[in-house]
């Protein structure tokens, strides 16, 4: 065995023992998240008029925040900065925060997700793991990437998936793999948890079977429906780059014109409210997996004939931008899964195209735009829908975050390679940063 081989393995031990009690943390906090948010979600479906109540409930979490830890309220970007360049650190009440207030947002329909929340655990565990083992600067980054994975990967069932995208997600177009055993192990370990803990993930399906060749190989690509894919996948980047650019409009306008903080969810609940009377249903609050009624769009219905309207995608996406853009907690990834999976549905419907397929596809497609990360979206499309179509999950989700341009649901997101020749001046810059720039 070679020197420098030998050398690593205490190094590798070393970075076990630290991950196995935190990945045992986090994946049972995240069972423990899963759990509640299914029951809260029961019962908003059972009760209505909860909803009257979310302005109400948006001051109580605005409150909570400026009471117990105002820094925990840049969620995802905080953590984002803090392995770019230590600072201030995470805090630890970041976890039971982020996790309240999910629960609040959800129980009274507001429109999110789940996935910062998750993350959030994860990253706040690790900071506190982190500072009571005394880590330096450079462990605690490396350790703040594990505890993100671990979060992603128990959260969804994804752990490759989880690994990926804590790397992936810190820079445009560059990726350090320095950490990518930690991050595996913790994500793994931490989904392992949640599996065991009894909280169970969502089945995805897709039916659809490639039987077309060309050049008589063994490589299964029908050019028209290739072809049919290139097209939806623009759109899919036009939508995430509206999701993201929507959102963070509405966090600026609401900080511009209502000057008490506590007003803004108020306003934004108000308006989630009316918003939602105007929709005549409850299929747009929530997370969306599954559908309020019979017959509802969601997620899972998008798989299937009739299982979306031509503007189901646009109407998920205006009313999650409402309740993230004025202060309430959840997270971004599901609501995008819903409105990549109805647009593909709709697109599919349009082009007489296979609709399962679409669905998938704008599935993990608008999530690869809208956070930056192909790579592991590809690699989540193996992990939800099997390898069989593993071709056009890379195209599609290479080729709608090319679309999406320099934009993003993170503003601590770098831009380490730029996505357009003309984007050079961008390099080493936030999306936040270059965001106010433009707006000068």
């Amino acid at each position: 065995m070679h020197k420098t081989a030998i050398k690593e393995i205490p190094y590798l031990g070393k970075w076990i023992l630290i991950l196995i009690p935190l990945s045992a943390v986090v994946g049972a906090a995240i069972a423990l998240f899963i759990k509640s948010l299914n029951f809260v979600t029961q019962y908003r479906i059972a009760h209505p008029w909860l909803l009257f109540f979310l302005p109400i409930v948006g001051v109580v979490i605005v409150w909570m925040y400026r009471t117990f830890s105002q820094d925990a309220e840049k969620g995802n970007n905080l953590i984002m900065d803090e392995i770019h360049a230590p600072g201030g650190g995470v805090p630890g009440k970041m976890a039971p925060l982020v996790f309240l207030g999910t629960l609040l947002t959800h129980l009274f329909g507001g429109s999110a997700g789940r996935e910062g929340t998750a993350v959030q655990i994860g990253g706040s565990i690790s900071a506190l793991w982190g500072k009571l083992l005394k880590l330096n600067e450079r462990e605690m980054r490396i350790l703040l990437i594990s505890g993100v994975a671990a979060g992603f990967g128990a959260v969804f069932g994804t752990p490759l998936t989880g690994a990926i995208f804590a790397l992936e997600v810190l820079a445009i177009g560059r990726i350090q793999y320095d950490a990518i055993v930690p991050a595996l192990l913790a994500s793994i370990l931490a989904d392992l948890t949640t599996s065991v803990m009894g909280s169970g993930h969502t089945a995805y399906s897709i039916l659809f079977e490639e039987k077309v060749t060309i050049f008589d190989s063994h490589i299964k690509v029908d050019p028209i429906l290739m072809g049919k894919i290139i097209v939806a996948c623009i759109g899919f980047g036009l939508a995430a780059y509206l999701f993201g650019e929507m959102t963070h409009r509405i966090k600026d306008l609401s900080k511009k014109y209502i000057h008490n903080p506590y007003l803004i969810p108020v306003v934004g609940g108000v308006l989630v409210l009316i918003v939602t009377y105007l929709y005549g249903n409850f299929d747009y609050n929530g997370l969306g997996v599954y559908a309020s009624r019979e017959g509802g769009v969601s997620i899972l219905s998008a798989f299937g004939q009739q299982g979306a309207n031509a503007f189901s995608w646009l109407q998920k996406l205006g009313l999650t931008a409402i309740t993230l853009g004025t202060g309430f907690k959840g997270g971004e990834v599901t609501p995008l899964f819903f409105v990549g999976a109805t647009l593909g549905n709709a697109l599919g419907e349009l082009m007489n195209a296979p609709l399962d397929l679409f669905a998938g596809l704008g599935f993990i497609a608008v999530f690869a735009a809208a956070t930056n990360t192909p790579l592991a979206c590809t690699i989540m499309g193996i992990e939800l829908f099997g390898s069989d179509n593993i071709l056009y999950y890379a195209i599609a989700c290479f080729v709608a975050y090319y679309f999406s341009g320099h934009s993003g649901i993170y503003s601590s997101q770098k831009v380490g390679i730029p996505k357009l020749f003309d984007y050079a001046r961008d390099v080493e810059e936030k999306l936040g940063d270059i965001r106010r720039r433009k707006k000068k």
